[in-house]
């Protein structure tokens, strides 16, 4: 009998080319649809104004599995960040999510069991860029996508991890003391 996976959590974060503003931070929780996870992923299902919520399909007619909803950190506030959320962000996710399952990270036999809800991250500044690179937003969205899966499947990083790196790493954006 495959394990059923009730609540796991994870993030992930990969950063861009340089001179991009296309870092990819997904934040996503995964678990069964008959669990809390499955009950948050539906009362998610509404809209809320600049926070357009959307399933992570790879092409019209092809929604992946396990069902993906994707939810923005940031207001979107013009047409140009709803477009990169609706098209190269959400193909980045959706084919981060169908690989995790082609490569076994995710039992394929649990595709239709299992949900996922990922915050998803979209610099404001990728709207307004006359050089946004769209292949590395993509490639950025996909692989962070792909690795808090792994590590949502794997429980990572484990609770020893985190511990023995308590004093020896810092947030990126805060050093408390300094």
């Amino acid at each position: 009998m495959t394990q059923r996976i009730v609540f796991r959590t994870a993030e992930a974060t990969v950063f861009a080319a340089e001179g991009q503003f296309t870092d990819a931070m997904p934040e996503i929780v995964l678990g069964m649809v008959d669990g809390p996870v499955g009950n948050a992923f539906a009362n998610l299902m509404g809209q809320t104004a600049g926070h357009t919520r959307m399933l992570a399909i790879r092409a019209c007619n092809q929604m992946v599995k396990p069902a993906t909803l994707m939810v923005p950190k940031v207001t979107l506030k013009d047409t140009k960040n709803v477009d990169l959320f609706g098209g190269v962000v959400q193909s980045g996710t959706a084919d981060g999510v169908l690989d995790s399952v082609i490569e076994g990270v995710i039992p394929r036999e649990l595709a239709n069991d299992l949900c996922i809800i990922a915050l998803v991250w979209i610099d404001p500044r990728c709207a307004k860029d006359g050089n946004l690179d769209l292949q590395d937003m993509y490639r950025t969205n996909y692989e962070a996508t792909k690795l808090a899966i792994k590590r949502a499947m794997n429980n990572e990083p484990s609770i020893d991890e985190l511990i023995a790196n308590r004093h020896k790493i810092v947030h990126d954006m805060f050093t408390p003391g300094a």
